[in-house]
């Protein structure tokens, strides 16, 4: 499966190199577009077969991450198991119930973070501090890759285990 998804990362372009500015501010010579293969049929399945191999025999009751990267991770997550999910909203809404996670996640629930691409860790942090507000406990936490730029530092208190890491892939 490993082997496949490295494939598809390369044949669909998501690897891209030159000139970029990441989420975190920090300049890159690379960019992994994840959105190419986790958007992709064949990629959200190998990912979501990936992470659920990952996770075999943790206690796991719910998988969620920031919008919008883990958008379709969590969504091939459930709908190749019965774990249901969760979007953290990188603010909370101004109308409605103003949540800030939609989805299914309770008190007490063991949970996954999943994100596309982890550089400095910061939006998985977010999530993890809207996912122990409410009392969650995170278990784990799968990238498709680690960018090996701080995040594993990040999530020392953690178990960070990402598909692959930067140095693997170049």
């Amino acid at each position: 499966m490993y082997k496949q998804l490295k494939k598809l990362l390369k044949e669909t372009g998501a690897f891209k190199t030159g000139e970029f500015t990441l989420s975190s501010g920090k300049k890159s010579n690379f960019y992994i577009d994840c959105r190419k293969i986790t958007l992709h049929p064949q990629g959200a399945k190998l990912i979501g077969k990936i992470i659920l191999e990952k996770i075999k025999g943790l206690k796991i009751d719910a998988v969620g991450g920031m919008t919008l990267g883990a958008d379709p991770i969590i969504g091939a997550v459930i709908t190749l198991s019965d774990i249901p999910g969760f979007i953290v909203r990188k603010k909370e809404k101004t109308h409605g119930t103003g949540q800030k996670i939609e989805g299914i996640i309770n008190s007490g629930f063991n949970v996954l973070i999943v994100e596309d691409v982890s550089t400095t860790g910061g939006s998985a942090l977010q999530a993890i501090e809207a996912v122990e507000a409410v009392g969650a406990k995170v278990v784990k936490i799968i990238s498709v890759v680690d960018r090996e730029e701080g995040a594993k530092e990040a999530f020392k208190n953690y178990d960070f285990d990402p598909i692959f890491k930067k140095s693997e892939l170049i």
